[in-house]
């Protein structure tokens, strides 16, 4: 878009665009047809001040530099006819599309119809971003310009339609679903896109009923099922109620039962009580001269055992002095045995000391013939010098053996800690890389499948095949990252590079046909272009700011290197500072680059192909998102060589350590060789001393042994006569205990008479208290059985009233009452004993147990169910009708769409293939179907051929290449021309892919159907057209002109124009 800016100095304001039909004179204009345009008026509108563009009924060719304002025009079209920002892909505001400076801007468009013009203004305003509407001059609003537009047919959010430059790529991207809603829209009748719509409506709410009616005939299924378990319950309810009854008049009998067992139980609980009383009358009187008997024998039995006690005493007392004489005759035998044991003692004593003296005398004796034997003391000292002396050289050497291994030690540890250092930074720059990687997944998951698959299979290309440029490429510095990502497109950064086009081309089929990943590839130039010299030296640029060229910000592999130079020029494009920035215009003027960088934006400067002005635009940076993230190569090649250098240093380390300890072991050994040879020379002098030393110590002891000799038979005398005096002593003792014993012997004798009459009378006793307990037993039996039987008889009074009581109150009757007949008349049907009751009882209520969970709301749920199952049916019923209804209604409606669309989609696909055989190629149309009942999922599906030896494959953004796509998208459109009922039709710069014998084609194809009587108008923007193409008269041409030296619209006159061109024409004929 062309901009005060690019003019260049002295550049004036932007003036306007002229129009002009080509190669003829102007004469009357063919019939528009209703709803096409007829002017396009624009005032301060993007690049324009004011202008008027007048367009042809059929073919329009809108031709024009790049900048000029082309697809301006198709902003105007698409913005004044009530079209989004968002349908042009340009901007998201309205008020971006004033032009800079202006606060206003205004389109205004004049569309053909019957019986006057409707002409459409659209005021737009910068500030908030506001539109004003006018309809034929008259206010209107937004609402009431769209109900106009959709009057037309006009659809400028239809890519079928519309298709403005920013927008291009996008139509290959629309689905089959989208492009049939856009072709229905566009060619098809109204109502055809209205019956897809009911359609699709339709099948949904008959998806709804069809569930609805399978939801409510599980729901009636369910309660049939639950009815007849009701039923079932209904049934069990009322046999239970039979249990239940015959449980109740079980248990009214019960309590009559138990109150006679009990009445029959106290008249027989009364009599035994009786005949209980009679019995103690009578025990009580036998018992009474039993009891006077007992007790005058307790007094006798008591004097008795006085006396007993008495010579116990007696008897005590004499015994207590008989073990005092026996204690002190044991005490004298224990005195005499004590001096034995001493006496025997000091024998043993002077045995022991007899035999050490003879011990010392032969040790004394021996160590003197020893002492006798060795000569005289020899001289050993030169022999220990010697030895130390060597034992302090082999000291010193061990200490610098040990110096060596401390400082070779500390070398290793040092080098250990600088190999661990160089480990982690290697590591680290491998995380670095899987980073990389974790990216490259996260954003391109196919490429990251195809990286996989590559690094598995390298053997099957004939050259080297390099990974995607974004993990290929290693920044130098990461803050130069975001030059290098604004210079490669997106796609190029996660493409493959190959040196051999068969690889790639074996790569793609693979990846996409096979494995169909979307994944870009490019190969890199069969000569070299990673060492092209840029077109000056950075030291000459350094005066502009320039630091560097791109080429020398990062690394690549060779084959990347060279794509990079040959496709994108990274050797010749220079990267600046904002010293750059600042005297940018001048850089521009003198360097003549076609980019440059600055710290923040990218410029590109392009020279006018007409006025040979310079043209520059500006964008600023992106930030980098993929390759922030860089190993330094250097660093890791420096790193692994000072990992080698380290490992072979530590080797030699190991050997020298090794070597030094060997030599420690030796010295080791010597050393402890020389210290026993000094050891035995020491114990050799020293051995006489020690001699002399040990005699004279033995000679000491033998004299005191010899002093300390025992009288042995002085001993003897002195315990004979000590045993002697003991012995009268214990003659005296044993006297008196014998008079002792004699005196407790006649003692004993009398005591035991005392107690065998003691033992006669206890006797006597002990049987007339068994007989008198043996009665007491009995009379406290009968006494005990006579108050249970009164306690029993007056419990089973209560027991009597109580169980009275409880039969009266289960039959309901008044204390006065008696039992009435009827239920005297159940209870005889019924068992008369509590064991046969209880029996009955049990199995009655086991049986109603079974029946658990009814109760009286069971009949009343059946009844309600029963009532809700008949409400459901008849709900069904109308439920069904209504879904028959609706597939009556979706079989009309599908036949009245369905027939008419696969028709239009055979005369689209029969153009369609003309189209493409006329290009020696292939490609075809068809209505895709996935399931006939799902209207939603119906699609256009294109498919085309450009090579006889592939496939026809289908139309997607990512299989076919730009220039195919193009052409694809370039005859679908021709092929909805002469079928289209929308009024015109406007595609922009769509031929920009294109080869040029595509071009070509594709060019005729477009004037040979626009320019037919039958068609719409025609809209065909495109920046250039090749030579002698093929023109039609009905065909309008219309050229953008821009710059400063533009005539005024006020001033522009076409009849003097054909005037002066036909005069210059003569000129040129003379």
């Amino acid at each position: 878009m062309a901009a005060p800016s690019k003019w260049g100095a002295g550049g004036s304001q932007l003036g306007t665009s002229g129009t002009q039909r080509a190669g003829r004179a102007p004469e009357p204009r063919a019939r528009f047809v209703e709803g096409s345009i007829v002017r396009i008026s624009m005032e301060n509108f993007l690049t324009y001040d004011s202008c008027e563009v007048r367009p042809g009924p059929n073919l329009n060719m809108i031709v024009g530099a790049n900048g000029t304002g082309k697809s301006s025009i198709v902003c105007a079209i698409c913005l004044g006819l009530a079209g989004k920002p968002s349908f042009i892909g340009r901007a998201d505001k309205v008020g971006l599309f004033v032009k800079r400076g202006c606060l206003k801007g205004v389109v205004e468009i004049e569309l053909s119809n019957t019986p006057t013009n409707i002409i459409i203004t659209r005021e737009i305003q910068v500030v908030n971003n506001t539109s004003m509407w006018y309809i034929n001059r008259k206010p209107s609003t937004l609402k009431m310009v769209e109900e106009q537009i959709a009057a037309l047919n006009i659809q400028v959010g239809n890519l079928c339609q519309f298709l403005p430059q920013d927008k291009v790529g996008e139509f290959a991207k629309l689905s089959k679903i989208e492009l049939l809603e856009a072709t229905e829209k566009s060619i098809g009748p109204p109502e055809m896109y209205q019956s897809h719509c009911e359609l699709k409506n339709f099948r949904e709410k008959e998806r709804e009923l069809e569930n609805l009616c399978k939801e409510k005939s599980n729901s009636l299924e369910k309660m049939k099922q639950r009815i007849e378990r009701c039923k079932q319950d209904v049934e069990r309810y009322h046999e239970r109620k039979r249990h239940l009854d015959l449980i109740e008049m079980l248990e009214r009998k019960r309590p009559w039962v138990e109150y006679e067992n009990v009445r029959q139980q106290h008249e027989e609980v009364k009599k035994s009580r009786d005949q209980a009383k009679e019995e103690v009358k009578n025990l009580k009187e036998r018992q009474s001269p039993v009891t006077k008997k007992i007790q005058e024998i307790e007094e006798h039995y008591k004097s008795l055992d006085t006396k007993i006690r008495d010579k116990a005493a007696e008897i005590k007392d004499t015994s207590q002095k008989c073990k005092q004489k026996q204690d002190a005759l044991e005490k004298k035998d224990k005195q005499i045995e004590e001096i034995n044991q001493a006496l025997r003692i000091k024998k043993d004593e002077e045995m022991d000391r007899q035999k050490k003296i003879h011990n010392t005398r032969k040790m004394i004796e021996d160590w003197q013939n020893e002492l006798n034997t060795m000569g005289v003391c020899e001289n050993l000292q030169p022999q220990i010098d010697a030895v130390n002396t060597e034992l302090k050289h082999l000291q010193e050497e061990r200490a610098n053996i040990d110096s060596d291994v401390s400082d070779l030690r500390t070398e290793k540890i040092n080098q250990e800690r600088d190999k661990k250092r160089i480990t982690d930074c290697i590591v680290e720059l491998d995380n670095i890389m899987n980073m990389k990687e974790e990216k490259l997944k996260g954003r391109f998951r196919d490429t990251h499948s195809a990286l996989m698959w590559l690094r598995k299979n390298t053997d099957k290309f004939k050259k080297n095949v390099c990974e995607p440029m974004m993990l290929a490429i290693n920044m130098k510095d990461n803050r130069h990252a975001k030059y290098v990502e604004n210079h490669i497109s997106s796609n190029d950064m996660r493409a493959f590079v190959f040196e051999s086009q068969e690889d790639m081309e074996m790569f793609l089929l693979e990846m996409r046909d096979h494995r169909k990943l979307k994944v870009n590839a490019v190969c890199a130039p069969t000569e070299s272009c990673a060492e092209n010299i840029p077109s000056r030296p950075i030291e000459e640029l350094h005066r502009y700011g320039f630091f560097s060229y791109l080429r020398e910000l990062f690394d690549a592999p060779r084959p990347v290197m060279s794509y990079l130079c040959s496709q994108y020029r990274v050797h010749d494009v220079p990267v600046g500072t904002e010293k750059t920035k600042n005297m940018i215009e001048r850089v521009i003027q003198e360097t003549k680059f076609k980019q440059i960088y600055t710290a923040e934006e990218k410029y590109i400067v392009k020279v006018s192909a007409y006025t040979n002005q310079t043209l520059s635009s500006n964008t600023s940076l992106r930030a980098a998102q993929f390759l922030s993230i860089s190993v330094d190569t250097d660093e890791r090649r420096q790193l692994e060589s000072q990992q080698q250098e380290i490992n072979s240093t530590l080797k030699s380390l190991d050997i020298q350590l090794t070597t030094l300890f060997e030599r420690q072991k030796h010295l080791e050994r010597r050393d402890n060789e020389l210290r026993q040879q000094k050891k035995e020379l020491l114990e050799r002098g020293n051995k006489r001393k020690q001699l002399e030393s040990k005699i004279a110590v033995k000679h000491d002891s033998l004299r005191q042994m010899e002093q300390d000799a025992i009288n042995l038979e002085e001993e003897s005398q002195q315990a004979n006569m000590k045993i002697k005096e003991i012995n009268v002593q214990k003659a005296r003792l044993v006297t008196e205990l014998m008079h002792l014993i004699k005196n407790c012997i006649s003692l004993n004798i009398v005591k035991a008479d005392l107690v065998l009459q003691s033992t006669t009378v206890a006797a006597e006793k002990n049987r007339l208290e068994l007989e008198y307990k043996a009665a007491t037993v009995q009379l406290r039996a009968s006494e005990q059985r006579f108050c249970e039987l009164d306690d029993r008889k007056r419990v089973l009074i209560e027991n009597c009233k109580e169980l009275l009581k409880k039969a009266r109150q289960v039959c309901k009757l008044s204390p006065d009452q008696h039992l009435p007949k009827e239920f005297q008349t159940a209870f005889q049907a019924l068992p008369n004993t509590l064991e046969e009751i209880d029996a009955f009882l049990n199995e009655e209520k086991s049986r109603a147990s079974c029946f658990t969970g009814l109760n009286a709301s069971v009949v009343e749920e059946y009844n309600k169910r029963t009532q809700e199952i008949q409400q459901l049916m008849e709900e069904l019923e109308e439920k069904k009708n209504v879904l028959d209804n609706y597939k009556q209604n979706i079989s009309q409606v599908k036949e009245r769409w369905l027939n008419p669309l696969k028709k239009l989609v055979e005369q689209i696909n029969e153009k369609f293939s003309n189209f493409f055989s006329s290009m020696q190629c292939a490609g075809e149309v068809d209505l895709h179907v996935e399931n006939e009942e799902e209207y939603d999922k119906y699609g256009i599906r294109i498919r085309v051929k450009f090579r006889s030896s592939t496939e026809l494959h289908e139309l997607t953004p990512y299989h076919q290449s730009g220039g195919e796509k193009s052409v694809s998208t370039m005859l679908y459109l021709m092929a909805l021309q002469e079928l289209n009922r929308c009024p015109f039709r406007v595609v922009d710069e769509i031929n920009q892919g294109m080869d040029p014998v595509n071009e070509r084609r594709v060019f005729e194809m477009v004037v040979k159907t626009a320019c037919k009587e039958s068609t719409s108008q025609y809209f065909f923007i495109t920046p250039k057209l090749l030579q002698n193409l093929t023109y039609n008269d009905k065909m309008t041409v219309l050229f953008v002109y821009n710059g400063p030296f533009m005539m005024e619209t006020s001033k522009w006159n076409l009849k003097a124009f054909c005037r002066r061109r036909r005069r210059v024409g003569r000129m040129d004929e003379q």
